[in-house]
């Protein structure tokens, strides 16, 4: 399912026009990414919890030269699924 499947599937289930299902989840996206980026979780009962996770500095291997590199630290969005979420797909 791709993002238009997704709107396609709320607008038929809620009774709402295709655009404002559209609108809706670029809403939810753009809010989940702004409090990712301040530091906060989001979290949806029943569905799961969006994280940022911390990945330490590493070192890695350049894979046509072989030769070490040093990977930066970084962060990364985490997603963990809540138990009725796993249940429901089961």
């Amino acid at each position: 399912m791709n993002k238009s499947d997704l709107v396609d599937a709320i607008a038929n289930s809620t009774d709402m026009s295709k655009a404002a299902a559209g609108r809706a989840i670029d809403a939810m996206t753009t809010s989940v990414t702004k409090a990712l980026k301040k530091g906060d979780q989001v979290t949806l009962v029943g569905f799961g919890t969006f994280t940022v996770r911390k990945r330490a500095a590493r070192k890695g291997r350049n894979p046509q030269t072989g030769e070490e590199i040093r990977i930066r630290a970084s962060k990364t969005p985490a997603f963990r699924a809540g138990k009725a979420f796993k249940d429901a797909i089961k």
